[in-house]
């Protein structure tokens, strides 16, 4: 296992003793790399939520329907699926560190292009392009963490890791509120585009600080399997690649739907303004942080599997209320949406020590990329099919639909080994 362990000084806890033992055990190399992964995927996930936050504005601006709202959105994660293939290839060819810094820099170009387009198309096409970065920079963060991390810890600090999406999604959210105080439709959502150029910051720490795990790169170098699309298909692997695209899909089908159009259906049927919607989002957002720690704890305890079929039924469960509060009930909005923001979360804790102990090391990678970004691409038809019903059903009827995505998560467990425990090989 590909572990750098070091032994605790004077005065210092041992590795497995208290709430931070996770961090501990990682190492000083370990550390650096948690810090790069998490810088990444929050800022990831701040650059995604450029686009929902302003959809309103950029729907008016451009004077878009629904369909091609949503649009905008699912061209976004269909591309990150080929972003994310090549980018698990390229983690197994040229090393985590590497296939990363790619990864930010490419996603952080493309958000700001799309705060200079200047119509529909040619956002739709910056848009797309930026789904190249967003698509593989989780995978590639979660496997140099893994590597690092000992099979006891190793759900929690991958849930750690996944919680800097709700960190991203917060910071996306207080620059919205923001820049949309002070700036008139037209000109804020370029400017929250334009923000987008903060990940290059964090390039310079990467590339100063960060490097792969010694052991997982050396086996990683001598295998011949390394980076091969046919290996993650071969036979002893076929059925494991399979059920994790369709885990993936039923995940984020539910996950984008709800992230895409919530927004959207508090302004529009729930008549909130620009800082209201900004209230409701801050709890929805605070569920999503504590929800990743906890599922990061309880994928240890629990096991992988039965923390994601758990999530699923809560978060179908979570939906199906939410979207069915009665009118002028806005307080039950308010309180509802700390375990929706809680459950949707916590699902996705396990994802990144899962995918990781599903494959061998000099394919991880490639296994890891194609499967969450094959599910994220299928899934991201769900937030299109909900902007197409949103006109005879309306958004909070439409969003019942993400249900759906978690029944089948629930499903795809049935084809796959429960993980918890498992050495990296």
């Amino acid at each position: 296992m590909s572990t750098t362990k070091t032994q605790p000084e004077q005065g210092e806890l041992p590795e497995d003793a208290g709430a931070f033992a996770w961090l501990r055990a990682l190492g000083p190399r370990g550390r650096r790399a948690f810090a790069g992964a998490f810088g990444g995927f929050a800022l990831d996930s701040y650059d995604f939520f450029t686009l929902p936050l302003s959809m309103v504005a950029i729907a008016a601006y451009f004077s878009l329907d629904s369909g091609q709202t949503g649009l905008l959105t699912t061209v976004t994660l269909v591309v990150s699926a080929i972003g994310g293939a090549l980018a698990g290839i390229l983690a197994d060819r040229i090393g985590r560190v590497r296939a990363l810094m790619i990864t930010v820099i490419t996603y952080a170009l493309f958000t700001v292009l799309c705060g200079f387009a200047p119509n529909y198309e040619t956002l739709l096409v910056f848009r797309a392009l930026q789904g190249l970065g967003f698509g593989g920079e989780w995978a590639v963060g979660a496997i140099l963490v893994a590597e690092y991390a000992t099979a006891k810890h190793r759900g929690r600090t991958l849930g750690a890791i996944q919680s800097s999406w709700a960190a991203g999604w917060a910071l996306a959210v207080i620059v919205y509120t923001l820049v949309f105080q002070f700036l008139d439709a037209d000109t804020a959502w370029r400017v929250m585009f334009w923000t987008g150029a903060l990940p290059a910051l964090l390039i310079i720490y990467v590339r100063r600080n960060v490097t792969d795990a010694p052991e997982a790169a050396e086996r990683r170098r001598t295998s011949r399997d390394r980076g091969s699309f046919t290996a993650i298909f071969r036979k002893d692997l076929t059925r494991t690649t399979v059920f994790a695209v369709l885990l993936s899909t039923g995940v984020q089908g539910g996950y984008y739907t709800l992230a895409t159009w919530v927004p959207t259906y508090l302004k529009t049927e729930r008549g909130l303004t620009v800082v209201g919607t900004g209230g409701y989002l801050t709890l929805l957002i605070s569920g999503a942080f504590i929800g990743y720690l906890t599922g990061g704890y309880l994928t240890d305890v629990l096991g992988r599997k039965k923390n994601i079929a758990l999530f699923a039924v809560l978060s179908a469960g979570c939906i199906l209320a939410y979207t069915n509060i009665p009118s002028g009930a806005d307080g039950l909005l308010l309180v509802l949406g700390f375990p929706l923001g809680f459950c949707m979360s916590a699902i996705f804790s396990g994802f990144g020590s899962f995918l990781a102990e599903l494959y061998p090391t000099a394919v991880r990678g490639t296994g890891q990329g194609f499967t969450y970004n094959t599910g994220r691409a299928v899934g991201a038809f769900f937030p299109t099919l909900v902007g197409f019903l949103a006109g005879s059903w309306g958004v909070g009827g439409a969003l019942v639909f993400g249900a759906v995505g978690y029944g089948l998560a629930v499903v795809a467990l049935l084809g796959l080994p429960e993980t918890r425990g498992r050495e990296l090989a």
